[in-house]
């Protein structure tokens, strides 16, 4: 009775370790699966990435709006009758320079 009980854990362990350990086992099946999952997100991101770049191919094809804005942007070119103004935003780190007002009264520079 005792040797046929080893034998039984023996059959019962022989069969489970390529359930659990084995090529196609519960282990390596999780791990493809987690795999899957990120290849799933890498290729929606890059899906949406394609759909944008489609929608800017199609956008210069159809009208010349967008290689202006392109040529304007990208390159600074302007048209023949046009005036380019930049306007400069205070700097952050810089120090504002402030005109100061003489303290003297009644005598001039």
């Amino acid at each position: 009775m005792r040797l046929l009980l080893i034998v039984l854990v023996l059959l019962t362990a022989i069969t489970q370790y390529p359930l659990w350990w084995g090529k196609g086992g519960w282990l390596r099946v999780q791990e493809l699966e987690r795999k899957s999952a990120s290849q799933q997100e890498t290729n929606e991101a890059l899906i949406a990435r394609n759909n944008a770049l489609q929608a800017e191919v199609q956008d210069l094809k159809s009208g010349k709006a967008a290689i202006e804005e392109r040529a304007r942007g990208e390159l600074g070119m302007l048209k023949d009758d046009e005036v380019f103004v930049q306007i400069l935003a205070p700097n952050e780190h810089e120090p504002e320079i402030k005109p100061q007002a003489s303290k003297q009264k009644g005598k001039r520079p």
